[in-house]
Formats: C-alpha cells, sequence, structure tokens
C-alpha cells in the first residue's frame, strides 16, 4: 500500500490484487499494465511476474495499520472484480473495509455486473457502509450499460471514472450517481480528449446535483496539460468531504 500517490482524487492505494486483462477501448493504454511489465522477470520486484492477475493476501491487513483516515483507492493495480478473482477474495477484502471504517475506501471496476451482483447477494438488508464508494469506468458513450449496473447496486455512493474520455459521452442518466471524475489519457500512446466531451459531462453533473472533478488533460506526461477547465479547478468530491470549483489565475 502506498502512503502517497499521485491520483488527485484520493489519499492512498491499496492493492490486494494487482494485474488484469483488457475488456474495452479504455483499457488500450492501461498505465497499470505498462508500469508493471516493466519488471517482468525481475526477480524478487512485486511485478515480477508483470501484469499477471496476482492475489495478496498478505496486504489483506494492510489498511488496519494506518489509524488516521486516509481516502484509500483499493487495486488502482487491477480489479477486484475480475473474474480471475475468487469471491470468496473478494469477501475478505469487504470484511477488511468493513472493519476499518475510519477509512473512505473506493472501489473502481470496469466489471460493474460482477460488483453488482455481488454488491447485492452481500447486502440484502442495508446497502454498502457509506465509507465504502462504489464505481465504475466508462470511457465514451458505447460504454453507458456499466452506469446501469452502478444504478442497480445496492450501493451508499456510487461514482464514475470517465477516464480516459476517448469519445463523447452524450446524455447520461446521472439518477442516484453521486460523483463523477474526468480526465485525459496520459503515455506514449495518449489519445487526445476534446474539450467539448469534457464541457458537455460537466454541465450535466452541474444540472443534475453530481460533484465533478475534473483530473487532467492527459498527454504524453501526466501532468503536461494541467487540470483547469474553463479558468477553474474542479475539485468537488461526494457530499461536499471537500472541494469546490477554484479559479486559477491564466
Amino acid at each position: 500500500m502506498a502512503s502517497t500517490t499521485p491520483i488527485e482524487w484520493t489519499d492512498a492505494t491499496w492493492n490486494p490484487v494487482t494485474g488484469c486483462a483488457k475488456i474495452s477501448a479504455g483499457c488500450d493504454n492501461c498505465y497499470a499494465e505498462r508500469f508493471s511489465e516493466r519488471f517482468r522477470g525481475v526477480p524478487s520486484h512485486p511485478f515480477e511476474n508483470g501484469f499477471d492477475l496476482t492475489l495478496r493476501p498478505e496486504r489483506l491487513a494492510q489498511p488496519f495499520s494506518w489509524r488516521q483516515p486516509k481516502m484509500i483507492f483499493v487495486n488502482s493495480m487491477s480489479d477486484l472484480f475480475h473474474k480471475g478473482v475468487p469471491l470468496l477474495f473478494v469477501d475478505k477484502v469487504f470484511d477488511t473495509m468493513e472493519k476499518a471504517n475510519w477509512h473512505t475506501f473506493q472501489i473502481l471496476t470496469k466489471r460493474s455486473s460482477r460488483l453488482r451482483d455481488y454488491i447485492n447477494e452481500r447486502y440484502t438488508e442495508s446497502p454498502v457502509p457509506f465509507h465504502i464508494w462504489l464505481g465504475t469506468s466508462v470511457e465514451d458513450g458505447s460504454k453507458k450499460s456499466r452506469i446501469r449496473h452502478m444504478q442497480d447496486a445496492n450501493a451508499s455512493i456510487r461514482f464514475l471514472s470517465i477516464e480516459p474520455l476517448i469519445g463523447p459521452m452524450g446524455r447520461l442518466d446521472l439518477a442516484g450517481i453521486d460523483w463523477v471524475i474526468v480526465g485525459g489519457e496520459s503515455g506514449p500512446k495518449a489519445r487526445p480528449m476534446q474539450v467539448t466531451w469534457v464541457r458537455e459531462v460537466r454541465d450535466q453533473c452541474l444540472a443534475a446535483g453530481t460533484s465533478f472533478f475534473f483530473k487532467q488533460w492527459g498527454g504524453h506526461r501526466a501532468k503536461a496539460g494541467g487540470r483547469t477547465l474553463d479558468g477553474f479547478e474542479w475539485n468537488q468530491l461526494p457530499y461536499g468531504r471537500t472541494g469546490s470549483p477554484r479559479r486559477r489565475n491564466a
């Protein structure tokens, strides 16, 4: 688990699973794969096996060692709801999150139907605890079925990560969605993001009362284009946790 992270919308990362597999166009230039594969074959390195799916039970208790509350991105280097992750192991991850309730946990998946089914099976009497946020990645308007899966999950906080945004989203149904993150792709093969696509999402969030967070424009280097949109930094989090639109000098 990393005690710091360059990801603007969280405080730390926790990876009880690493590695994944591509399932849609948003995965094409995966930063986690690019990082992991650099170390394939390096003896004793955490990524000696590159980006192969790997369960890491020795990390399950890590959040208990942090006594100060943090926002923790769960599996920044994987997808907890990958079909290769046994549900008994997912249970153990949720057991930890439920007990370490002084933290806020942020789970993000592209396997939204598996998340929905798991959540609705585990939480039948009441929603997921408020400190566990559930999100799905949506890269363009062709993947909006993932939003419906999230809306059908018995969650307390639901969010969307529209990153990398590689095409227009079109009209969004934001009912029950508490937070939307938007960001451009980064890395040597980054696909450009159009400002009209970002504004379209932001304006729908404002109209729906959904918190909006603009992460980055992206490019060859993640921070190269900055993170202001129409002169503001957008740092909203669900239920006013922190942040509001903040004007930056040109």
